[in-house]
């Protein structure tokens, strides 16, 4: 059950990501003309920007993997503990 709930968050990510890096390439191809080019001391370091929000959306991902991994290695402990419980109640 949690598993669906991990691809949909995955998916949101990559989806966020892939907005992302189009919005940005759209932007970059926009604000040059053919024969205008801007010295790099003034550009801003766009690419910098992108790689830490990407950093900071994988290890948001990853957290949320942890935690989910986490939540049904504990529901899986839980069921297997009733089905014991089950079981040993049954024999005596």
């Amino acid at each position: 059950m949690a598993l669906p709930s991990l691809w949909s968050e995955m998916r949101v990510g990559i989806l966020l990501l892939s907005a992302l890096s189009l919005l940005s390439a759209g932007l970059v191809g926009a604000a040059q003309d053919p024969g205008n080019v801007i010295p790099a001391e003034s550009r801003p370091c766009v690419d910098c920007h992108a790689f830490e929000f990407m950093q900071r959306a994988l290890q948001d991902l990853k957290r949320t993997a942890y935690s989910l991994d986490t939540r049904t290695d504990t529901l899986l402990l839980r069921a297997e503990k009733r089905g014991l419980c089950d079981c040993f109640r049954a024999i005596h």
